[in-house]
């Protein structure tokens, strides 16, 4: 067997050493950009939950507030029919034609206003549900 000697020209020994060189600094480079871009995540992940938080608190508000609302109105309108009702029963026990023609009118015209058209604007329904000397008129 005879050996054969390999010649290396010294370019090749050069770039030899400098690809591991340039490979572990690749490596810290890429390593030390994951961190950066990991820490970056997470404050992103944490301004995604704080915004999370603030969108479901003023969802949260709103719909309480639609709920008194709806309940206020609701009640009053409830209030309202009840009492034209007695206003007909007595109409009829007392056989006023006039005034039973009146409360029914009155009952369909209640019965034909709807409680959300005012829904409409709700920062003023929430400034009127926070002033507790607001008249509410149905």
């Amino acid at each position: 067997m005879t050996s054969k000697k390999i010649s290396v020209n010294p370019a090749q020994k050069v770039n030899a050493l400098v690809l591991p060189a340039e490979c572990l600094s690749e490596i810290v480079q890429a390593c030390s950009d994951y961190l950066i871009i990991a820490e970056q995540e997470k404050t992103k992940r944490r301004a995604i939950e704080a915004w999370e938080k603030k969108s479901l608190a003023e969802i949260k508000a709103k719909s309480d507030l639609l709920i008194g609302y709806l309940e206020r109105s609701f009640d009053e309108r409830a209030k309202n029919f009840q009492s034209l009702f007695e206003v007909v029963d007595h109409a009829i026990a007392s056989e006023n034609n006039q005034q039973l023609s009146l409360a029914l009118n009155a009952i369909v015209d209640l019965a034909k206003s709807s409680p959300f058209k005012d829904l409409a604007d709700l920062a003023a329904v929430q400034k009127n549900l926070e002033d507790p000397d607001h008249v509410w008129e149905f």
